[in-house]
């Protein structure tokens, strides 16, 4: 049932965001097409789950605050869009294993290290670590991308720009995230 219910949902998506917002793909090739990896970029707005959704042909599944599984219908939804629940109040262990575990099955996990979309006028928020963790305990490689422009009903303005794919090297986490950090600032302001 869980991939019958993303098909659907990407089915609907793609043509959606193609006609009311005409996204601007760039370097989609960076994508890896077999391997296991970690998606980590800015989040602008809610829409951009079904950008990423739309621009991927594999199943992405993504951390999704806790508050979205509080119905039985929604818990149902974003359990079958194989979404993983985090709790962002604290450090939430089990998500990390749970993402840890998409990995090691040869999957594709998505990540907004922000923690929430971005209201502030800065470029982008701290990143949580958990992106970089997840990419130094399984030895996959993150993915970085940046969303730039505003979601503008038949205009062409939303772009998504995906970096080349990189391993994390090293055990210094807090460094590692500052170099995701930074590929993410510098995908944004080349493409603003």
């Amino acid at each position: 049932m869980e991939n019958v219910i993303y098909k659907v949902v990407k089915f609907i998506c793609y043509p959606f965001f193609m006609i009311l917002y005409h996204p601007k793909i760039i370097n989609k090739q960076n994508l890896p097409k077999r391997e296991a990896f970690i998606l980590a970029g800015n989040h602008k707005k809610n829409w951009d789950v079904f950008v990423l959704i739309a621009t991927n042909r594999r199943k992405v599944h993504f951390f999704t605050k806790i508050e979205l599984f509080n119905t039985k219908l929604k818990k149902w939804f974003f359990r079958n869009m194989g979404c993983i629940p985090v709790n962002r109040k604290v450090k939430n262990k089990s998500a990390l294993e749970q993402g840890i575990s998409y990995l090691n099955d040869n999957k594709v996990v998505g990540i907004f290290p922000e923690g929430t979309h971005n209201k502030t006028a800065e470029l982008i928020m701290p990143f949580k670590i958990g992106a970089v963790k997840m990419a130094y305990e399984t030895d996959k490689k993150i993915v970085p991308f940046a969303i730039v422009g505003n979601y503008q009903v038949f205009g062409k303005s939303i772009k998504i720009i995906f970096g080349k794919p990189y391993q994390v090297t090293s055990d210094d986490l807090t460094k590692e995230n500052e170099i995701l950090m930074e590929k993410v600032k510098t995908l944004i302001k080349e493409n603003i």
